[in-house]
């Protein structure tokens, strides 16, 4: 906080402020407030909470800062500290109970729990209000410590991948041994990483797990899927339950050490959260070393992949909007490398966006607890995209592939949303 300047340079870049260009709502007003609480110059009220609550934490004004102020941990922290202060009904309690401190615990209940939901979604009974729910697929991708082979370099090879709860069966598009066509990427053809399956990833979005399997082992990656792994903890940091991120950190960070080489993540939110883990932990001895060894090996999917490491088959024809994911653009800083695996695909026309690097409004949860700001820049969003009139729309991170998605269906355009492992998948299916 003491490093804020209080220039103002923030202030377009962030979202809130954008909308209603008032002070307490951009990042310098917010510091200013956290700060003032921090020294004692302020109570906990309403109007604190509610500007305070208001940020996306989407980084983008991390991102911009001369000074090198970093709203991500600061807002983790700040709101950790006056949760204790913010008065809820008793359903609003009961309800955050069951879902941080029940539900995304465990990844057993968290799977009951995405079953019940694909149950619920083939009984018919459906309504308007659900359109931020994805179609919950019928397998889901559970982590087992099971090991995929390379499709790079074994034409003599015929099986498929292995089969099981992750796995990815020859029917489903899997990449038998000398599919590959003999294409080595750039580096090591074998090379091990580790896949972290995430917890709505691993079961609403299984499968785009799964298209990230078979393009990691296109590209020729021995890929691990360690076992006890499970959510993240970002939805627990933003939302002020900093005791559960933790538990969840250890957890990850404990199952990930009996393996080697990069932990790749195909979800943009997780990965931000995945490499804040050195922060997180800078202060427990017994934690710290542990926690740096890890967030050193995590890496977007995009991080791992090379241009031209894919043999890239089937094209993509029509204008193509890749849509930055702010935990990628902002706290990743990761902006090039998807749009150059992008434009490896035969057909496809990049075009770009104004506003880009300006938040969709999904943010983790921010579109069930602030949906009228969130609407506002899904709606902002969407108009600039829909100007570029592209066929598809193209994001790293299933909060963005959610929230952009069910704008469209809401105006009824053809325009699809994909995320950016399954036009990987897709073009370089056999």
């Amino acid at each position: 906080m003491l490093a804020c300047i209080r220039c103002g340079l923030c202030l377009t870049s962030c979202p809130t402020y954008v909308l209603t260009l008032h002070e307490s709502e951009g990042p310098r007003g917010r510091v200013g407030m956290a700060r003032a609480v921090a020294e004692g110059h302020l109570q906990v009220t309403p109007d604190l909470l509610e500007h305070e609550l208001n940020c996306l934490v989407c980084d983008a004004c991390s991102a911009v800062c001369p000074a090198g102020v970093h709203m991500d941990p600061l807002q983790v922290v700040l709101r950790s500290a006056i949760e204790p202060e913010i008065h809820r009904s008793w359903g609003e309690r009961l309800l955050r109970r069951l879902v941080f401190s029940w539900l995304f615990m465990d990844m057993a209940r968290f799977r009951v729990l995405a079953r019940l939901l694909w149950l619920y979604q083939r009984s018919g009974v459906r309504s308007e209000a659900e359109r931020l729910l994805p179609e919950v697929p019928r397998r889901f991708f559970i982590p087992r410590g099971e090991s995929y082979p390379s499709s790079v370099r074994r034409r003599s090879a015929t099986a498929a991948v292995p089969a099981g709860d992750g796995a990815v069966p020859a029917g489903d598009g899997a990449v038998p041994a000398g599919d590959s066509a003999g294409l080595v990427p750039e580096g090591d053809a074998g090379s091990q990483v580790s896949i972290f399956a995430g917890c709505v990833m691993s079961t609403a979005l299984a499968d785009i797990d799964r298209a990230t399997l078979r393009v990691l082992l296109r590209a020729g990656f021995t890929v691990r899927n360690p076992a006890e792994q499970g959510c993240c903890g970002a939805l627990h940091a933003h939302g002020g339950d900093l005791r559960g991120a933790l538990a969840l950190a250890r957890s990850c960070i404990s199952a990930f050490e009996g393996s080697e080489g990069p932990i790749v993540v195909n979800s943009a939110g997780c990965g931000a959260m995945l490499k804040d883990y050195a922060h997180h932990f800078r202060s427990e001895p017994s934690w710290a070393e542990r926690a740096r060894a890890f967030a050193a090996r995590v890496r977007d999917l995009s991080e791992v992949l090379s241009p031209g490491a894919l043999p890239v088959v089937h094209g993509v024809d029509g204008r193509v909007v890749y849509q930055d994911a702010c935990h990628l653009l902002h706290a990743q800083r990761i902006s090039r490398q998807p749009r150059e695996l992008l434009s490896c695909v035969p057909g496809v026309e990049l075009v770009e966006i104004d506003e880009a690097a300006l938040c969709c409004g999904s943010a983790g949860i921010y579109n069930l607890t602030n949906p009228v700001q969130s609407r506002q820049l899904q709606q902002r969003k969407l108009d600039h995209v829909l100007a570029a009139e592209p066929s598809l729309i193209v994001t790293a991170n299933p909060g963005c592939l959610l929230q952009l998605r069910a704008g469209l269906v809401e105006r009824r355009s053809p325009v699809q949303v994909k995320h950016l492992a399954e036009i990987l998948d897709e073009a370089s299916a056999p």
